[in-house]
């Protein structure tokens, strides 16, 4: 038996993820155990949970690998902070108060955590090996190309190359600071989110606007060649020597200021949302293209933080040269904890790989999960009046029933997802077909903008019958974006004033919930075989109102994380206008509750979390 354990931690979304001879055992988040948002600290909770879902010691271990190697890190910041000196000296400051305290010592600070792995061997990774092969190691492909696109790793941003059997070939890179991570992120922190978390924002707010600042963004601000490569012209940025995004001359350029948080959007943010999102689509296509170019490939796969940028990925599967696309669903840095492990397993140690035909990421379903006595045992602790069911179907007419009645649930099910997405193990669900399903949702529940759009979970076999994909086409990780199709559009009449919760609120489809002002949704398809129950359920809902479409959002409140346990489900329950919650086999109404929170209860739990 051979046990390696992944880590990433330090930067951004720490993770740990087990792997045993080669199979993913156990994969998770540092954030969910913690409750604290992109908890960027050594990943203790994840550890402990991965090797108690693999049933070992951390003597048993045999590898510990980390994502990244912080040394060539470090020599990037250095180059970096000696090319503007004596500019940049307060971020150059803080920078190395965290690098000699912690991040220069990293290979004593893993010793130190795991004491009981004395015998297992330390490995780095470059941090684009760990993102290529968590893309390229689980996908269902033999042999595809790779492209890796994120803000800068230690000095790659970007990279490209071919995976065949077991081994990862890296062909070109495009190197910092010219990234596109970094491009669209500073328009995130100008638009008034935060840099790392609100880059989906931007992309949800993009259709709302259009693209008239596309021509100055190609003019001024980047160099674009026809291969996709491109230099960014640092003049108008400050990333490199400072600690804001952009400069003056970004700032005159787009006519004025960043937009402080929580201030009114105006219709500049969503012609400027619109303008990047432009933007990174056509960097994309290009590279897409010369990757195809290159390597003769049919398949694609993907990783890097640009990778959860759905909506480009829609377009590379509709319009670019490959057959077929396969990204990681934890694209971003926790993902690198996966394919650290992965990289030693196929590409050091040289063990063979037997694609599976679905994938070998198991759903992304790696999480812990909670057995039903367990809680059963919680809610008679709490008091919590409950019906609870023997019968599976029985509990599934009752949801579905509920969903078709117009109540909102929170469905808390199996294993945790491993990646930002709520796949059906903790979500909230809801009827697609409801006109104020969206505005209920985002301010009553998920307490976060009106704006922001929520995803479909379509039954597999007829997701082509409501969304632009072929009929064979896979989308169970709710990584792409599609149009819906022209017999369920309506219509909307024509928005007042540009008021953006008035054209929230217009009814486009027969599915309004989901449907975006764009007429776009972000998919996710539900076959039996990965999602179990929750299949079932969006069966018995079709069954019942013969609509195969639900609302799937994730379990949690603006600025939380996705719930883990059954302590965490509950507590967003009774602090939201939730109005059913399943755990398991056990229901729970909202309404015959024999005790709620008092307000000043519901604003401590909310004053637990950043409303980033």
């Amino acid at each position: 038996m051979t046990a390696i354990l992944g880590i990433s931690a330090f930067y951004h979304d720490s993770a740990a993820a087990l792997i045993v001879d080669g199979e993913i055992i156990a994969a998770a988040q540092e954030e969910r155990f913690t409750r604290r948002k992109h908890d960027a600290a050594y990943p203790a909770e994840a550890v402990a949970y991965c090797l108690r879902e693999g049933g070992l010691e951390p003597g048993q271990l045999d590898y510990v690998v980390f994502y990244e190697k912080p040394f060539t890190k470090f020599d990037r910041l250095l180059e970096t902070y000696l090319a503007y000196a004596p500019a940049g000296f307060r971020s150059f400051r803080m920078a190395m108060l965290v690098w000699l305290k912690e991040k220069l010592h990293l290979r004593r600070t893993l010793r130190k955590h795991l004491s009981g792995a004395r015998g297992a061997r330390l490995v780095f990774t470059d941090h684009h090996e760990s993102h290529a092969a968590s893309a390229f190691f689980p996908s269902p492909f033999e042999s595809a190309a790779f492209l890796t696109l994120d803000g800068v790793g230690e000095w790659s941003t970007a990279t490209f190359g071919t995976g065949e059997g077991n081994q990862l070939t890296f062909l070109r890179q495009l190197r910092f600071p010219h990234s596109l991570g970094l491009l669209y992120s500073a328009f995130t922190y100008y638009c008034g989110f935060k840099v790392n978390s609100g880059e989906y924002k931007l992309m949800g707010l993009a259709p709302y606007g259009q693209p008239v600042f596309l021509e100055k963004i190609l003019k001024d601000l980047i160099d674009l060649r026809p291969d996709g490569s491109f230099r960014l012209n640092l003049e108008y940025f400050n990333f490199c020597q400072g600690l804001t995004m952009t400069g003056g001359k970004f700032h005159q350029l787009f006519g004025g200021p960043p937009r402080s948080p929580e201030t009114a959007l105006e219709q500049r943010h969503m012609d400027l949302a619109a303008s990047i999102q432009c933007a990174t689509e056509e960097i994309v296509l290009r590279m897409a293209r010369q990757v195809h170019r290159e390597t003769g490939m049919k398949n694609l796969v993907m990783a890097g933080g640009v990778a959860l940028n759905c909506v480009a990925n829609g377009r590379l599967l509709r319009e670019g040269p490959f057959e077929n696309l396969w990204i990681q669903p934890a694209a971003g840095d926790a993902g690198g904890a996966l394919g650290a492990a992965l990289f030693v397993w196929h590409q050091l140690l040289e063990r063979p790989r037997i694609p599976n035909p679905d994938d070998s990421q198991q759903g992304s379903f790696l999480g812990p999960s909670y057995d039903m006595d367990a809680i059963a045992r919680f809610l008679r602790d709490k008091g919590a009046v409950h019906e609870s069911f023997r019968e599976e179907a029985e509990l599934l007419k009752r949801v579905a029933q509920l969903i078709a009645d117009g109540r909102v649930v929170g469905w808390f099910q199996g294993r945790m997802e491993f990646g930002p997405r709520a796949l059906g193990a903790r979500s909230i669900l809801g009827d697609a077909r409801q006109a104020t399903l969206q505005a209920t949702m985002n301010l009553k529940i998920k307490f976060r903008e009106s704006f922001r759009p929520f995803a479909p979970c379509v039954l597999q076999e007829r997701a082509s019958e409501y969304f632009g994909l072929r009929p064979d086409q896979q989308s169970p990780y709710m990584m792409l974006v599609a149009p819906v199709l022209e017999p369920h559009r309506l219509t909307p009449p024509p928005s007042v004033d540009n008021d953006l919760r008035g054209r929230v609120n217009q009814v486009r489809s027969t599915l309004p919930a989901i449907t975006h002002v764009d007429y776009s949704a972000r998919v996710q398809t539900v076959d039996e075989r990965r999602h179990g129950r929750f299949y079932r359920l969006l069966k018995t809902f079709e069954q019942r109102t013969g609509c195969p479409v639900l609302v799937n959002t994730s379990f949690n409140i603006r600025g939380e994380p996705i719930v883990c346990t059954p302590e965490d489900a509950y507590r967003c329950f009774m602090a939201t206008d939730l109005e059913v919650l399943v755990l398991g086999d056990h229901l729970l109404l909202k309404e015959t509750m024999n005790h709620t929170l008092t307000q000043s209860e519901r604003d401590q739990y909310l004053a637990d979390f950043e409303l980033d």
